[in-house]
């Protein structure tokens, strides 16, 4: 059983802005990240998990894939941009104190964009799914 790294070595972002816990596997092509919807979480509205939420828990489970392949080629974490999102479908609003799992495929790559699809998972059934565009940038996580 692989080990991960802390979350915090594979992403750019800090908190409050921490949108997943753990990552949770990662071959390369495919990642899988958990995160527990904290009820004061800044993306939490009347005990719902929003929209945005569920777009930022995607992203940064494609920035944690990255990282932690990164890390694994002896590279630095960089920022990376949402170029792009498709086809974007709300089932339900988790609420606060849910489970997430995120599920990412990643369906190309073209030097640094990354095109992925993605499930967000509450209680094992689809929460929300997309189809997202990723760019990699050569800013490094810790610069100032």
């Amino acid at each position: 059983m692989t080990t991960f790294p802390d979350i915090a070595t594979l992403l750019p972002q800090q908190p409050p802005f921490i949108c997943i816990d753990r990552l949770t596997s990662c071959d390369g092509e495919t990642a899988t990240t958990e995160f527990t919807v904290p009820a004061d979480h800044l993306f939490c509205r009347g005990g719902r998990y929003s929209e945005a939420g569920l777009v930022e828990t995607v992203a940064q489970s494609c920035a944690a894939r990255i990282g932690y392949l990164n890390l694994q080629n002896n590279e630095t974490v960089k920022l990376g941009i949402i170029g792009a999102i498709r086809r974007f479908e709300v089932r339900s609003l988790p609420a606060a104190g849910t489970l997430l799992t995120t599920r990412i495929t990643v369906k190309s790559e073209v030097f640094r964009i990354t095109l992925v699809d993605a499930e967000v998972y509450a209680d094992g059934q689809i929460c929300a799914s997309c189809e997202m565009k990723i760019s990699l940038t050569d800013i490094e996580k810790n610069a100032s």
